[in-house]
Parts: structure tokens; sequence; C-alpha cells
């Protein structure tokens, strides 16, 4: 199985999947379809946590004061579910491995696992 959750409006996000041979992956833009809970929770359980998910950019966690509380594994959650923006991306799933976020050191990790010169 392999999955990639990402924006198709992100520059970011294209970027980062541009030097990858998309044809083996099914790819959803979250913003068109919504994550499922089930997706969501497959991601947990790659990711061992919801709060591993979390974009903490999003402009609501700023905006609903967000970073002043005390969140649990269920308020994650039910932000991820609630808004696509809380999800940080992209999210790519490779059987057993999930790569998360643009992050340098997990993109290097990504392009490692797919034999890409990055």
């Amino acid at each position: 199985m392999h999955k990639i959750y990402t924006l198709s409006t992100c520059d970011t996000s294209k970027r980062i999947l541009k030097p990858m041979d998309l044809a083996s992956f099914e790819v959803k833009d979250i913003k068109k379809v919504s994550i499922t809970p089930d997706e969501l929770d497959e991601m947990k359980d790659k990711s061992g946590s919801f709060e591993a998910l979390f974009s903490r950019k999003a402009k609501n966690y700023s905006l609903l004061g967000l970073k002043n509380k005390v969140l649990k594994e269920s308020d994650y959650r039910a932000l991820i579910l609630s808004d696509y923006t809380y999800l940080k991306r992209p999210v790519v799933l490779i059987d057993k491995e999930i790569f998360i976020g643009n992050q340098k050191n997990n993109i290097e990790a990504l392009y490692k696992r797919l034999g890409i010169n990055g």
C-alpha cells in the first residue's frame, strides 16, 4: 500500500513530490476529499500518535488559542478530522512506514526509501 495525503495547491508539497514516481501511489488531496476516521487511525497506528500528525502551523491553531491549551490525543484526532489544515503535509505511507511533514530529515528519509537522490 502506497498513499500520499497532500494539498494539490501547496507549493512545498509539490516540490517534495515532484521527483517521485507517483504511479504506484494513491494520492489524496485532503482539501477536496476529507480524511476519513479510518485513514487517520491508520496514520496514527504507523506514527504512534495523533500529535505526530498534527500541524501547529495551521492558522486556526493560534486563532483558537490552542497553543495555550493542553491537548489530549482525542483532541488532536478531532481537530484533524474537523479541518484538513491541522494535518502535517505531506503524509506518505509506504507499506508499514510513514513519512510526515516537510522537515528536511523526513524528506531525506523518504527519498532514501524510494532510491531518489534529492
